[in-house]
């Protein structure tokens, strides 16, 4: 027999002071000593006006690593003394510390927290909610009682000027024609931050407010698709991608290897498609879903340029929600990857604008291959 699975609290952390547009790439810093020309063209597209980042500004350095920012997001959560005992750690993010051990007992020894299961998925922003699912599934089967879940980004290591310096040392005669670095990188520069959001996850209802997970939907569409969203590799000739362990490390500073990279024409041309209304039109049928059942959409759009297109679709599909009933904080939280759903959910769920009988679906796009995630839930 299965059990109900309650979402009981949450919770976020984003590094310190907010970050404008005016002074993003002060923080960041310039490539080659040159102001961005996509800089300003794609904060105009994303719409987003303040973000943050693990960097301290006064030295300019790095001040936090990717598992102090989850550790920090889940002591928001309360401690075990108060919640009680937590036997399932499960953490979601596309750039961990190191390449092993992984990120989740990197998490569990910040916490200090006693023995428990600790368990890493990686992805991209879907991450974090493959990390709900299993964390949802160890509940659900009776193998855990209570259990953490979490979705974080440290990305702003990875956009920093100073890391592409090797590759415009490197060709400076095809920069004097072109003086910036591929449009690839550079646009994510002015895409990505740092953030990580946690839930805790119970059998039972805590509080004025708890939410029943009902279920959470998964699915790639890698198999048509090729890879759109990459770091730690480059193109071959051919299309195809060779990582970094393929590669002389003489050339990973050179190429900018470990630099976070997009296709953004397949993005634009496939992300709507096969990352909503595909997979959505099957969960239809499936789920016998009616957009007028759901009071709150929570769509993770890593740009404001996508919310037309999103909102078409629904329309086009018969599942249109009226735009009162969507809630996005990316215009003042930044696109956090895997943590972007989390630190969404958070508000509003400390909002109280969430009412008992609320339904919410969230969804949850990644364009590293195109894989999708929707998740369903019911406020008790």
């Amino acid at each position: 027999m299965t059990i109900d699975v309650f979402l009981t609290r949450t919770a976020a952390f984003l590094p310190f002071s907010p970050v404008s547009n005016e002074d993003i790439e002060e923080v960041l810093g310039r490539v080659g000593g040159r102001a961005s020309r996509a800089r300003r063209l794609v904060l105009r597209s994303n719409g987003i006006e303040s973000r943050h980042y693990a960097i301290d500004r006064a030295t300019g350095l790095q001040a936090m690593t990717n598992a102090q920012l989850t550790a920090s997001a889940i002591r928001e959560l309360g401690d075990p003394a108060e919640i009680g005992r937590i036997d399932c750690l499960v953490t979601g993010t596309s750039m961990p510390d190191q390449l092993l051990p992984n990120h989740a007992v990197m998490v569990h020894g910040e916490l200090g927290w006693p023995r428990l299961e600790a368990v890493a998925c990686a992805g991209i922003c879907l991450a974090g909610t493959t990390a709900l699912k299993h964390a949802w599934l160890s509940v659900r089967a009776g193998d855990a009682q209570r259990a953490v879940a979490t979705g974080s980004e440290l990305a702003s290591p990875l956009m920093r000027g100073a890391r592409f310096e090797a590759e415009i040392e490197h060709r400076v005669d095809a920069l004097e024609k072109n003086p910036e670095i591929a449009f690839e990188k550079d646009f994510l520069r002015w895409m990505l931050s740092d953030g990580a959001g946690a839930v805790l996850l119970e059998r039972a209802p805590r509080g004025p407010l708890s939410l029943r997970l009902d279920w959470i939907e998964l699915s790639s569409a890698a198999h048509e698709l090729p890879v759109c969203m990459y770091a730690g590799a480059d193109r071959d000739a051919e299309g195809g991608l060779v990582g970094w362990a393929r590669t002389a490390p003489r050339d990973w500073q050179r190429d900018s290897t470990f630099a976070i990279k997009q296709d953004v024409r397949l993005l634009n041309e496939n992300i709507v498609r096969a990352t909503l209304g595909e997979p959505l039109a099957a969960l239809v049928d499936k789920r016998s879903l009616r957009a007028d059942d759901i009071d709150w959409f929570l769509p993770h759009l890593s740009s404001n340029y996508f919310v037309e297109p999103v909102a078409r679709c629904l329309e086009e599909m018969g599942f249109a929600i009226p735009r009162e009933r969507w809630f996005s904080n990316l215009t003042r939280k930044g696109n956090t990857g895997s943590a972007s759903p989390y630190i969404m959910l958070d508000e509003l769920f400390r909002s109280g604008r969430i009412r008992p009988g609320h339904k919410l679906l969230m969804f949850v796009p990644e364009s590293g291959r195109f894989s999708s995630g929707f998740i369903h839930l019911e406020a008790v």
